[in-house]
């Protein structure tokens, strides 16, 4: 009998304002990844990447969350499970590591440093474009030239899903 425990995991990086499309759309990501019983990985730290777990939560889906500090958050943070690594930038790799793959909102130099590091693990990765940030610039300029992982862009859930599906991640 061959049994898989473990659901498939999708990191979300990046960072959005609230009341921006990409913002809206990191939401809807959220709730889409809940939905299809695979679990978010966040640091919860961006107002993007907050919302996104927020919005699994709530629809009862499952959000790992890798905090830079050593202490746990407060009890309001929108996670069923956090790890405190207490490691600052280098959480960045743990990050990189932790998802199948990536989906990648906007995002300043946090982001490319995890972006870069998932390139380097062939983690495929899932910017958001249309909707500006540095994301935007993914699909057209990758890390280099080696082609270690897909770059799939996305600018409607629908699209989203159909890129998660294409990974083999969702059905």
């Amino acid at each position: 009998m061959n049994t898989s425990y473990r659901k498939p995991q999708v990191c979300v990086l990046g960072s959005a304002e609230p009341g921006s499309r990409a913002y809206d759309l990191a939401g809807l990501a959220g709730e889409l990844l809940a939905q299809l019983g695979i679990t978010l990985v966040s640091g919860c730290g961006s107002p993007a990447t907050r919302v996104a777990a927020e919005r699994a939560v709530l629809a009862k889906g499952l959000v790992l969350s890798i905090v830079p500090p050593a202490q746990m958050p407060p009890p309001d943070w929108p996670a069923t499970i956090v790890v405190p690594c207490g490691m600052g930038d280098a959480r960045n790799l743990l990050m990189a590591l932790a998802g199948d793959a990536c989906i990648v909102i906007g995002g300043r130099a946090g982001t490319k440093s995890e972006v870069h590091l998932a390139w380097l693990h062939k983690r495929p990765l899932l910017p958001l474009v249309g909707c500006g940030g540095w994301s935007e610039e993914l699909p057209g300029n990758p890390p280099d030239e080696r082609e270690n992982s897909p770059i799939l862009p996305w600018r409607s859930i629908e699209e989203l899903r159909a890129n998660l599906a294409t990974l083999g991640v969702a059905s």
